[in-house]
């Protein structure tokens, strides 16, 4: 008996059982134990890429690898039957966020409705549905969607959400919450013009719905949550944040990113005063920060920040800023700054005076500085003082363009089209996106990597989809 309509099991990973929904204490994150561990196996992972990228440069034998150096795609890309293998995606995070499993392991949801017309109790078949089930789930999409959220889509544990293969934009009130959860990977998705939502009953799981007051209008709001893993997304043109990790997160690996349109970028830590964000560690890698940003690229509270290897391309204010004496651990960026002679600083000691900041430990190494730019160090600099933000082995910012060669969405709706905008969907019918016409700046031409998802793979997903519609009866968990 199927216990949900559109759920399908495509195939269970023998080697791990079903996940114990075990609670844990998000009141004082602690701090990983052991971060250098942490750093030796993504040194590993990452100079195994790179040598291999290398290697495969001088060689007259294999002249299409699709090794970039980059750990993290090489880890999936590499497969030839990635999406039958799709799973495979939880084993290649890194960072302080690698312990994410996502919906590892547990059934595969295909959306096959993009409404989202009752956030009390939602269609079998809709994203919110998915997201809010107790079990973990590895939810896909067969086709291009627009998903336009009425209020805030707020997750349960253990999801992966994989938009690989489909162009999938989330947008509308709230958009993502991750509250008081865990195991959550977002990996390839449009996320852009999300709004203030609330004042409304939103269901959090298929037996609890409560009063949601009005949200801050994050793309993605990450609240009291652990091991949380966000790559390969696109994100721009929020109300307030693009990602926001406050109230005790930690855990959280943010990679392979591309960021553009908004102001306050991304915000880690609830206050200067909230002191369980001390235990906070994220890693920030391999990401593009690139048009029309202003601030924010983080804006850090308290705990340990490992910024590595990403590209800064411009900003109006600054880049990294922070208050409540944060560790900013800052390696191999390339960080280019704008023509504005007042804007050349990367840092900002935000409201507080030299004679506070002076001891906090902030260090650029191996950075490389375009245009002026330059990195306003802090601190005794000693190593020890950074063992808790140090979670990736830098490369060379020299590799910088290779490292983040594909980064936001991949393929089929990625960054080498009109962002936002399609005519057909995979499934031939029509999927219009409704991009404001004054937004003249809401393009992102940047060319990205091309990838297909697999003939065979779709025409599975939709004749499974036709089957479950025609022969099984909707059933709903929603009490």
């Amino acid at each position: 008996m199927l216990s949900m309509n559109y759920i399908v099991l495509l195939f269970l990973l023998s080697s791990f059982s079903p996940l114990s929904m075990s609670t844990f204490n998000l009141t004082f994150p602690i701090p990983h134990p052991n971060p250098n561990e942490v750093a030796q196996d993504v040194q590993r992972r990452v100079n195994a890429s790179v040598s291999k990228r290398q290697t495969l440069q001088i060689s007259q034998k294999d002249q299409s690898s699709c090794l970039t150096g980059n750990p993290i795609d090489d880890c999936w890309k590499c497969d030839p039957d990635w999406p039958n293998n799709r799973q495979r995606l939880a084993d290649c995070a890194i960072g302080f966020g690698q312990y994410a499993l996502g919906g590892k392991g547990g059934e595969y949801y295909i959306v096959t409705d993009s409404s989202d017309d009752d956030a009390v109790t939602p269609k079998p078949g809709t994203l919110r549905y998915a997201v809010i089930q107790e079990e973990p789930l590895w939810i896909v999409f067969p086709s291009n969607m627009q998903i336009k959220l009425k209020q805030e889509l707020i997750f349960n544990s253990y999801k992966t959400l994989d938009g690989r293969g489909a162009n999938v934009h989330i947008t509308g009130g709230g958009c993502i919450t991750l509250q008081y959860i865990s195991n959550v990977i977002i990996h390839n998705i449009h996320i852009h013009h999300c709004y203030q939502s609330g004042e409304a009953n939103v269901r959090s799981s298929p037996t609890h719905y409560g009063w949601r007051t009005e949200s801050d209008g994050d793309g993605i709001s990450i609240f009291g949550s652990k091991d949380i893993w966000i790559d390969h997304c696109s994100l721009s043109h929020c109300k307030d944040g693009l990602i926001d990790a406050v109230m005790g997160s930690t855990g959280i690996t943010i990679s392979n990113n591309f960021f553009s349109h908004h102001n306050e970028v991304m915000l880690l830590g609830h206050s200067d005063e909230y002191k369980p964000d001390s235990g906070m560690q994220v890693t920030i890698s391999f990401n593009h920060f690139g048009e029309k940003l202003v601030q924010r690229m983080p804006r850090c509270r308290r705990g340990y920040i490992h910024v590595v290897n990403n590209d800064f391309t411009q900003w109006e204010m600054y880049a990294i800023g922070g208050s409540g004496n944060p560790t900013i651990n800052s390696q191999g960026n390339r960080y280019t700054a704008p023509t504005n002679p007042n804007a050349k600083q990367v840092t900002k000691r935000v409201d507080t005076g030299e004679g506070e900041w002076k001891d906090w430990n902030w260090r650029s190494e191996g950075d490389v500085m375009v245009n002026g730019a330059f990195f306003v160090a802090s601190g005794e600099g000693a190593e020890f003082r950074y063992e808790k933000a140090y979670s990736v082995e830098p490369k060379s910012a020299v590799l910088i363009d290779l490292l983040t060669l594909h980064s936001g969405v991949l393929g089929v709706g990625g960054r080498n089209n009109n962002l936002g905008k399609w005519s057909n969907g995979a499934n031939g019918g029509r999927n219009g996106f409704d991009a404001r016409d004054d937004d003249d700046d809401y393009s992102d031409d940047i060319s990205g990597s091309s990838m297909q998802l697999s003939s065979s793979f779709f025409s599975f997903f939709i004749g499974m989809s036709m089957f479950l519609f025609l022969y099984f009866k909707p059933s709903s968990l929603l009490k």
